[in-house]
């Protein structure tokens, strides 16, 4: 009876499932630029580069240049 009891109550465990949703944020408003213009300006803030045209801010990236806030 015992074994019986262990056998259904770890079925019944592995049976249930979670409850929990797994969600990733994803950035909504992210701007990925291939190619610099020729009119882009280098610049150094506190000893990082970032490029500068338009009024933007970016940094490079694998993808591409990503805008930031500064």
């Amino acid at each position: 009876m015992k074994k019986n009891f262990l056998l259904i109550l770890f079925v019944a465990t592995f049976s249930l499932e979670s409850c929990v949703v797994k969600q990733v944020a994803s950035e909504p408003n992210l701007v990925v630029v291939k190619k610099a213009p020729r009119n882009h300006q280098v610049v150094f803030i506190k000893k990082k580069k970032y490029y500068r045209w338009g009024g933007k801010y970016y940094r490079k990236t694998r993808r591409g240049y990503v805008v930031v806030r500064l």
